[in-house]
């Protein structure tokens, strides 16, 4: 699947469509962003049961803010509608295959467990 391009408007239902879904923040100003783009692109083709998103921080702001992107890239993962990573600076074509798999390999009973135990404890605190 190709690289899809994401707004405020079509982020809810694609996170909520999907049982992966990457999103590389970027901006067309940044070097290293540019770089990752034909590598990003590239595993996209790899990996058709996965959303491969992209988000453009300039014309996106309010999206950058609300996913609080500070540095870019920044590449945010979403498995089972659950946030799962948000991780900056590009990755070489093998780092983002292996972070791919780990997305996929995660359990997220467990995970979901994890997030109530946090959510409990902060409240508690």
């Amino acid at each position: 699947m190709a690289t899809v391009n994401l707004s405020k408007e079509t982020l809810e239902s694609t996170i909520e469509d999907n049982d992966i879904v990457l999103i590389d923040f970027w901006a067309d100003w940044c070097g290293p962003c540019k770089m990752f783009a034909p590598t990003y692109e590239k595993v996209s083709e790899e990996y058709p049961n996965i959303v491969f998103a992209k988000v453009d921080t300039e014309a996106n702001q309010e999206l950058a803010g609300q996913f609080q992107i500070r540095s870019i890239p920044t590449l945010v993962a979403f498995k089972d509608q659950v946030g799962v990573l948000s991780q900056p600076g590009a990755l070489p074509e093998e780092g983002l295959k292996d972070l791919i798999g780990q997305i996929e390999a995660l359990d997220m009973d467990a995970v979901r467990k994890e997030i109530a135990e946090r959510e409990k404890a902060d409240a508690t605190a």
